[in-house]
């Protein structure tokens, strides 16, 4: 035997067994043994099995990858009790192990083998017939040598040879081939859990994979084609689902124009008289041309696949020609499928169904305690969002002096109020208090609900125009604010706020998509579309790809109309710019109010100046008191966006002129003020006390005067196309004449204010010497040539032409036979031909044999309201339905009234979703910039449209508010 030092740090190579001439040399499995002092572990990562024999020459080599665990050190290996008979050692003679003051040790390969195959209790046994094997291998520190053993024969060598490359050969599959493993060596599981283990984490990858699939459950369609199944909505907000198609009702566009499809040879269509046989569930998709049904949509997977085909469900019935057989047939017995879907929708409506038992037996008490808490909370919604006011405050902690305004108001209503007192707040069950924000919002939205379902219930099956306008909200989202226009039962024009939308962008095809999903949730349809009202922006009035064309190529009698009060807009910024005189105008007249408004102090000064002239002017009689005559004003900035705001500024600078001057002065006086403010304020006082300034300054306000009163009239929500077009027609008419003859009364009007404020006035026959101009490169002419014809006249001119390039739309064949309808001068411009070929302009209302009725109906209606007094006086269109109504001509002439109609249902200006957007800066204000789109919508209706909202009963409002889900409280 060799030895090694002990301090070295060796790799035990090989076990030599002496086999004849042949040599079996095994590694010691790769084990590095430890130094004495214990340090530099290494581990190696593979096993070496060299077996030479000397008949067959025969190498086999078994290469493994892998780690082992650490072993000791060369230490010799302490071994738990056993009996091995082979095993021969002088020093260990007891059998029992324990008491042994020396350990025994094994062979160096044995020990090897033993660790690196994880074998813990049981060792390979070392026979002792052969003596001639020799074993090399390290000297223990202690001295103990690794005792002798007896080398096996040949054919034991190599079984236990292909026995070890048998273990590493199983050792590679477990650790690279996990899969080959389980299939041959199969692990039972000890107990049923491991099977239970398994189906769970089954499950719960099933339930992952059904939360990945996202339903949005606020958009909800209402067309039955385009909705999504029962089945697709988490589990847990499928009864909200169905609650809300419950609440909605089913589609039944009663007035769409259903479309026609061959049937047996013979073209059929859905017939609307089947919604009156089958109100509560048969349903129509625009969007399938097809028949479902409402009850097994919401409850047919409920039965199981046993249920029936899905015709009603998820394809459509499209079959007309057995259509009302197969509805008939559909509907079954009282154990039918429908029937049975019936009962479950009832169910679930029934709130004493879905809620915990515990309320299910509430005292009479406990519910009108309930109905009271409801009704004071309700009332106090209702009182806040009616003024635009926030329900919520910033801390509504007990601990907090200002809870916000609806728990105040909440308190100050109990305050004064003691039934109410007693079931509110800190008297109420703490968790039925009814004040949560969940329960504010579901409010809010039944108000909102209700307010919007009466306009669309007053709108009926008549025909309306669409006003939409688009603007960014005080969180830079952009909104699109939507109102219609119809005529009601009684001949009124109405125009209705109904809603605002939140549009990702503002491209035309976005805007339709937006306006197409409204229409859906509200069942309006857009064949009912009769007129488009927007703004002249591109993505609106475009030719190709703007909405009114994208409407128009579903709706051909959808005409759009540009916006009147925008045309007249855009033509006076057109003057103001395009005229170098105006455009100066304008120009001082905007560094003034800077100047001024600009600093506090000297909007004070202002005040100050303007109260002190009134005063003296009431004492001296040449100012009259009264009611808001001499009020204290500010100067108005004018904006190219703001209609109105040019003619409001010119005026509040008339008005304010003296102690305009005077604050200048004291500006330009002020020793406190920079040379740069001295020296703008020194030039302006210089420019606006001239004669030009103020010759142009009363020249534009008179311009503007004619032309604002147009604008106040073409904001009017009852003002019809024809009296529109009238009003823009005498307002070209008032600034002809003024160009005519008004040149006399400027001049006087503006003698008489420069010479009340002492400025210069030039002689009128005198060369005229412009300003900053060398009088050489100015050509020869007098002030009044210069001041009528180079300023009066151009000025005057330029508007005019404005007007008519801007308002095209009346010189359109469309509206210039709706002008034949007006009830002017005993119907004065009354023309048969030109009503016939306006109702050719509406082929779905009038069909050929219609056209030739109501040529029939022309002739008499006009003798008949020719002879009528109470006809005679009207002027325009709108009293004109009304009048018809009420003397109920409309039944007489029924085609003439839909003309009517037609004609009034045409809008004019989206003045009315102008003011949605002012209303939603105070709803929606700096200090409530969160508010959820959803919220602001249902705010805004309840807020714009007070009259629908102050009709709704609180007994309404709680039914809503009830269906909505399930709640605690029962009524």
């Amino acid at each position: 035997m060799t030895s090694t030092s002990p301090g070295d740090i060796a790799r035990l190579d090989t076990i030599d067994l002496g086999c004849d001439n042949g040599e079996y040399r095994a590694p010691a499995f790769g084990i590095t043994p430890f130094s004495q002092e214990g340090e530099n572990r290494r581990l190696v990562s593979g096993v070496q099995v060299l077996v030479r024999l000397r008949e067959k020459s025969l190498s086999c080599v078994q290469r493994l990858d892998w780690a082992p665990t650490p072993v000791p050190s060369r230490q010799a290996l302490t071994l738990p009790p056993f009996h091995n008979p082979h095993f021969r050692s002088s020093s260990f003679p007891n059998p029992q192990f324990g008491s042994s003051p020396k350990a025994p040790t094994f062979p160096a390969w044995q020990r090897a083998s033993n660790h690196c195959f994880g074998v813990r209790n049981r060792y390979f046994p070392v026979p002792a017939q052969s003596a001639q094997t020799a074993v090399r291998c390290s000297q223990d520190p202690s001295g103990v040598r690794t005792p002798a053993v007896r080398p096996p024969d040949l054919d034991t060598v190599r079984n236990r040879s292909i026995g070890i490359i048998l273990l590493a050969f199983l050792l590679l599959l477990s650790v690279f081939s996990k899969s080959v493993m389980d299939k041959y060596f199969k692990v039972l599981p000890k107990s049923g859990s491991h099977i239970c283990e398994k189906n769970d984490s089954e499950r719960l990858q099933l339930d992952a994979k059904r939360a990945k699939k996202e339903v949005n459950i606020d958009n909800r369609a209402s067309d039955p084609g385009l909705r999504c199944r029962i089945s697709d909505y988490p589990i847990n907000d499928r009864d909200d689902v169905r609650r809300y198609y419950l609440l909605k009702g089913p589609c039944q566009p009663k007035t769409h124009e259903f479309p026609r499809t061959i049937i047996g040879n013979i073209s059929r269509k859905f017939n609307p008289a089947w919604f009156e046989h089958f109100p509560s569930w048969l349903e129509y998709s625009i969007e399938k041309d097809a028949a479902f049904c409402l009850f097994c949509y919401l409850f047919k997977q409920e039965m199981g696949q046993q249920s029936g085909g899905d015709s009603f469900v998820i394809d459509g019935f499209k079959n007309w020609k057995k259509g009302f057989a197969k509805f008939k047939e559909h509907v079954g017995g009282p154990t039918s499928i429908h029937n049975r879907a019936v009962i479950l929708c009832n169910n679930l409506m029934d709130s004493r169904q879905h809620i915990d038992t515990s309320f299910h037996k509430q005292t009479d008490q406990a519910k009108e305690d309930y109905r009271t808490r409801l009704t004071a909370t309700i009332n106090c919604i209702r009182f806040l969002i009616r003024q635009g006011l926030a329900l919520r405050g910033n801390d509504e902690s007990d601990a907090s002096l200002n809870q916000g305004n609806f728990l105040e108001l909440l308190r100050f209503l109990g305050n004064h109020n003691e039934s109410i007192s007693k079931v509110i707040l800190q008297n109420a069950p703490e968790n039925h208090k009814l004040t949560a924000p969940d329960i504010q919002k579901d409010i809010i939205n039944a108000m909102a609900v209700e307010t919007t379902s009466l306009i669309i219930k007053d709108i009926g099956e008549n025909f309306f125009s669409i006003l939409l306008d688009e603007s960014r909200d005080i969180s830079t989202k952009e909104q699109m604010a939507i109102a219609l226009r119809y005529v009601d039962r009684t001949g009124q024009v109405i125009e209705r706020f109904v809603g605002i939308v939140h549009v990702s962008d503002t491209s035309a095809q976005s805007l339709k998509l937006a306006l197409l999903q409204f229409f859906s949730e509200h069942g309006l349809s857009i064949t009912r579309i009769r007129g488009q009202g927007y703004d002249g922006a591109s993505n609106m009035r475009g030719e190709f790809n703007g909405l009114k064309t994208l409407i128009m190529n579903e709706n051909s009698s959808a005409y759009y109309v540009h916006c009147f009060a925008h045309q007249l807009q855009l033509a006076l910024v057109a003057v103001a710019k395009s005229n170098v005189q105006v455009a100066w105008l304008f120009d001082m007249v905007s560094a003034v109010t800077n100047i001024i408004t600009v600093s506090c102090k000297r909007q004070e000064l202002l005040h100050v100046s303007q109260f002190t002239k009134i005063i003296e002017g009431l004492q001296s009689g040449e100012l009259s008191g009264g009611t808001g005559i001499n009020q204290m004003r500010n100067l108005k900035r004018a904006g190219d966006t703001r209609w109105g705001s040019h003619f409001g500024s010119l005026l509040s600078l008339i008005g304010l002129f003296s102690s305009v001057i005077d604050v200048l002065e004291i500006v330009q006086n002020d020793r406190h003020s920079s040379s740069e403010q001295k020296a703008s304020t020194f030039a302006l006082l210089d420019v606006i006390q001239t004669f030009d300034f103020v010759i142009i300054l009363f020249l534009m306000k008179n311009i503007l005067g004619i032309t604002n009163s147009l604008s106040q009239s073409l904001q009017r929500k009852d003002l019809d196309i024809v009296n529109a077009m009238n009003l823009v027609r005498i307002s070209k008419q008032l600034l002809q004449n003024m160009r005519d003859e008004g040149w006399e009364n400027l001049l006087k009007q503006v003698s008489a204010f420069c010479c009340k404020y002492k400025i210069d006035i030039p002689d009128m026959d005198t060369l005229y010497i412009a300003r900053g101009r060398s009088r050489r490169r100015v050509h020869e002419m007098t002030n009044i040539h210069y001041y009528r014809a180079e300023l009066y006249y151009v000025v005057i001119d330029t508007q005019l032409q404005e007007l008519n390039n801007r308002f095209t739309e009346i010189t359109t064949e469309l509206l210039l036979c709706m002008t034949c309808l007006s009830p002017m001068d005993s119907f004065s411009l009354f023309d048969k031909q030109k009503l016939i070929r306006l109702a050719e302009f509406y082929p779905f209302e009038f069909s050929r044999i219609d056209l030739i009725e109501l040529e029939s109906q022309l002739d008499t209606y006009i003798l008949d309201v020719r002879s009528d007094n109470d006809l005679s006086d009207i002027s325009g269109i709108d009293e004109l339905a009304k009048k018809l109504i009420e003397k109920r001509k409309n039944i007489i002439y029924p085609l003439v009234y839909l003309l009517v109609n037609l004609v009034l249902v045409l809008p004019v200006a989206t003045a009315t979703v102008e003011r949605a957007f002012s209303a939603m800066k105070i709803v929606k204000n700096r200090l409530r910039n969160r508010m959820g789109d959803s919220l602001m919508n249902d705010c805004l209706v309840t807020y714009i449209e007070k009259d629908i909202f102050d009709s709704i009963e609180n007994e309404t409002i709680i039914q809503r508010f009830q269906n909505m889900k399930s709640r605690r409280g029962q009524l």
